[in-house]
């Protein structure tokens, strides 16, 4: 066993373990979704599209 697994309680073991039982629930959209939302620049981006979209700053698709 790694010195950081004995380093944890078992608290954080079973945090761990709900996590990775969570994750393997996840669909494969799901799980894109989750890379977006974890990658800063990607949701920073998302977010200011969306925002420029409501503000009806947005190119409309024929003349993009």
């Amino acid at each position: 066993m790694s010195e950081n697994l004995k380093q944890m309680d078992k608290e954080d073991l079973v945090k761990l373990d709900r996590l990775a039982h969570l994750l393997k629930g996840l669909s494969e959209a799901e799980l894109e979704t989750l890379e977006i939302l974890l990658d800063d620049e990607s949701y920073q981006t998302i977010t200011q599209s969306l925002k420029e979209l409501d503000e009806g700053q947005g190119i409309q698709i024929d003349k993009w």
